[in-house]
């Protein structure tokens, strides 16, 4: 079809018109929300590189849960950091650990509320890698049991679904195994299959106090220059038996959102990660932006791109103006 016999502007004149033909909506049932759990009782601690986030103990974890069950979203995803780490990230898998009762206190407050655990060891080692290490290299094979273990916990702690965030060769395998031989057969695994090697996640290793004391994680995360790689990342998953598959970043990496969404017939998640949310907010400060309408356009580029759901620090903020 060509102008003059067709002409676009047609369906763009008004409100009413654009809504009738909009491709791409967003839902707050798209929206999972990261929460960062603390020790202690009454801290909310700002984090400074992530305007209106906290890190929070348990008690105030569940008032922001109630939060943001009260405006719809229909879940939110804890990372934890402990009062004290170890080269083995016992914390992590310990039955009173910080993760663990902060899921069943959530969970016997709101039990409707989707609670995921992100499973990883990096918040968790005094050495800030997501594994075992052997000398300065993290030991692949090693860290499974580790990782079991801790998804394993998880699940016996109330959570309703795990996402193991490591990218360990393996790690989804391993986490079903354990979870099904302790008949954990329905709680689902939310794969990190590609998870980029990003210096997007500088603020979230301010806020989860996760940076490695030595190297960096190039021998675990994927090159940010391949794309390829991440259909055999998520092919890989879906065989060991991952429920949703999820890519990481997500604004910097819609190409991969997109080509996943074609290849893998699963539900696929995006996160929407800390620097990203950053870089907005401080423009937004400088005034340079209007930061909510840049807000909306992310979140639907991402939806766009092919992500069934988002993990978003704009999660209620996203959420007010839908629900508006």
């Amino acid at each position: 079809m060509l102008f003059p016999d067709y002409r676009p502007r047609r369906m763009r004149q008004s409100a009413a018109f654009r809504k009738m033909v909009r491709e791409t909506t967003l839902s707050v049932n798209d929206f999972i929300l990261p929460l960062f759990v603390v020790e202690g009782k009454g801290v909310k601690n700002p984090i400074d590189a992530m305007p209106g986030n906290y890190r929070l103990s348990i008690d105030n974890l569940v008032k922001v849960a109630k939060q943001a069950y009260d405006m719809g979203i229909p879940a939110i995803i804890l990372f934890g950091i402990p009062s004290k780490k170890d080269p083995l990230g016992t914390q992590a898998y310990a039955k009173d650990g910080i993760i663990q009762r902060a899921v069943k206190t959530v969970k016997s407050k709101l039990p409707e509320l989707m609670v995921i655990t992100d499973v990883c060891l990096c918040e968790y080692t005094d050495h800030g890698h997501c594994g075992f290490l052997d000398g300065h290299t993290v030991d692949n094979d090693a860290t499974l049991d580790l990782l079991a273990r801790t998804a394993l916990s998880h699940a016996k702690a109330g959570a309703d679904m795990v996402a193991p965030s490591d990218m360990m060769d393996g790690r989804v395998a391993e986490i079903r195994s354990i979870l099904d031989e302790n008949e954990f057969t329905r709680i689902p695994i939310m794969s990190y299959a590609a998870k980029y090697c990003s210096a997007y996640y500088g603020p979230f290793r301010e806020a989860a106090q996760s940076a490695p004391t030595f190297g960096d994680r190039k021998t675990y995360q994927m090159d940010p220059a391949n794309a390829q790689e991440a259909i055999r990342e998520a092919t890989m998953d879906v065989e060991e038996g991952a429920d949703i598959i999820m890519v990481k970043p997500a604004l910097a990496y819609l190409d991969i959102i997109c080509r996943i969404r074609d290849e893998v017939d699963l539900p696929v998640a995006a996160y929407n990660v800390s620097g990203e949310f950053s870089m907005i907010k401080a423009a937004e400060k400088m005034g340079w932006i209007d930061g909510r309408k840049v807000m909306m356009e992310t979140l639907t580029a991402i939806k766009r791109a092919g992500a069934d759901m988002i993990l978003t620090y704009f999660a209620m903020e996203a959420a007010a103006l839908i629900n508006e």
